[in-house]
């Protein structure tokens, strides 16, 4: 392997681009999956909201937002909105904000928009003429939380509690603070799991705000188009680095084969005859042929899959232990079982790998004698041992390939075996981790493609593993 490294170390600028462009190419791919996510996750499930502070609001649903919050945040919260269509009533959020100044105003409008939606599901559930969630109503919260969930409101029934809050404010003696006291109160009783789940309600009281505008699917398209288009970019840029990759590869792979002819035929050339006697003329034909196509081969993959796997496969793993789905397990499993399975691949066929090449170079031996010896055999009658001795070396050659041959065909199925087993052990306890509201869709579909990347990795590993020792040979 150290005479192939040196023939690579020849072209050792063009090596360095292709391993950065590995990087760029492995960078597109591991995003992928996140795209994927996001387009799953807020794009469908979400309408495309990303944040519980609404883009555009309502002057209604920004004073009910602004009564459940204390003094000086809801002061923040008038202040960080503006007109931009005077006719409909309707503020956009200044562009001017700092990302510190959105986060805080994230933060402090999530309560109130998770109160703010209960309070329509509660409304939804009403008969009309009567009050639905109002300042008495915050101690029954709890309760709220778990029968709101098969509740859909509609925009109606948000402009019905904006009405009713701002009603509740104007009402003689009304103090906010002590609106606060019941509030943090009614969220007190909740659990951290009901908390969690009822996170999801703020972004839903968004998107039932720009539902009541008539924006919710403008919203909606608007983000999928840039997500996808984002996507759509990087899958473009990995398929163009992809076919620079191999181009290079191709190239530098071409370049090694060529000089190593001519240096070969140069070397031989300038034998001497007791050199000659040393190598057959069916073994130096080999070398010419057979052996360096083998090394031409052998550079394309170490540029292209050697290179290419690690990056992709510890990428993979460091994006899915940094995830917070509780799965990291069935990956560190997954590992575990590929290693055992390479390791074992590499002890039983590696050897028979590096045989083979020797044994093609005895078959090309045997066939040059008897066919350059033909008059001789026939002379004193020789055919039946030429035909049993050129058989033998057939044989072995045969036996061989067919044991490796094996090794690698029975490899693919348990290959397979993992890679479903796994897919089938992240449904299994992602459809659980869902079920508790703990993942979404959109993640575990990153998940198991992340997974796949890391078993794709190793099985392109694997596979140049089973070829190194035979180029190995040729290379020496």
């Amino acid at each position: 392997m150290t005479k192939i490294f040196k023939q690579l170390a020849r072209h050792w600028a063009v090596c360095l681009v292709v391993f950065a462009l590995l990087f760029v190419q492995a960078y597109c791919d591991l995003a992928l999956p996140d795209y994927t996510s996001k387009i799953v996750d807020t794009g469908i499930q979400q309408g495309g909201i990303e944040s519980p502070l609404p883009q555009t609001v309502r002057k209604s649903t920004l004073d009910a937002l602004s009564l459940l919050m204390n003094e000086e945040d809801a002061q923040k919260l008038q202040n960080a909105y503006q007109y931009y269509l005077q006719d409909d009533g309707v503020l956009q959020l200044r562009s001017d904000l700092t990302e510190d100044e959105r986060t805080a105003l994230e933060d402090a409008v999530t309560t109130p928009d998770i109160v703010l939606y209960m309070a329509a599901a509660q409304a939804a559930k009403t008969p009309a003429g009567q009050n639905s969630m109002g300042m008495t109503g915050l101690a029954e919260m709890p309760t709220a939380a778990a029968d709101t969930e098969t509740v859909t409101p509609t925009a109606a029934d948000l402009d019905t509690v904006c009405s009713q809050f701002a009603a509740m404010s104007q009402l003689p003696g009304f103090d906010r603070s002590m609106l606060q006291k019941q509030l943090d109160g009614a969220m007190s009783q909740l659990d951290s799991t009901m908390l969690e789940n009822l996170k999801s309600q703020s972004l839903l009281l968004v998107q039932l705000e720009y539902e009541a505008q008539g924006v919710a699917q403008d919203v909606q398209m608007r983000y999928l188009f840039r997500v996808g288009g984002q996507m759509l970019a990087l899958t473009l840029l990995m398929v163009a680095v992809a076919v620079a990759v191999g181009f290079l590869a191709s190239r530098v792979s071409a370049a090694i084969g060529r000089d190593l002819r001519r240096e070969t035929f140069s070397s031989v050339i300038g034998f001497s005859n007791a050199e000659i006697e040393n190598f057959s003329t069916a073994s130096l034909i080999t070398r010419t042929t057979n052996d360096i196509q083998q090394v031409q081969f052998v550079c394309v993959i170490l540029l292209r899959m050697v290179a290419y796997a690690p990056i992709l496969g510890i990428g993979g793993v460091l994006h899915v232990v940094g995830s917070s789905s509780g799965l990291s397990w069935i990956v560190v499993l997954d590992v575990a079982l590929l290693l055992l399975l390479m390791l074992f691949l590499m002890s039983v066929a590696m050897p028979k790998f590096k045989v083979m090449q020797q044994l093609v170079d005895r078959l090309n031996l045997v066939s040059r004698e008897i066919l350059t010896g033909i008059m001789p055999v026939r002379a004193f009658s020789r055919e039946k041992f030429e035909e049993q001795r050129f058989d033998k070396a057939n044989r072995e050659l045969m036996g061989t390939q067919l044991f490796t041959n094996r090794a690698m065909v029975a490899m693919m199925p348990f290959m397979t075996l993992i890679m479903n087993g796994t897919s089938l052990l992240i449904v299994w306890f992602g459809g659980k981790a869902m079920d508790a509201g703990t993942m979404q869709v959109g993640e575990m579909i990153a998940f198991i493609t992340y997974t796949m990347q890391i078993v794709m990795s190793f099985l392109m590993l694997a596979m140049v593993a089973v070829m190194l020792p035979r180029a190995g040979v040729a290379a020496d």
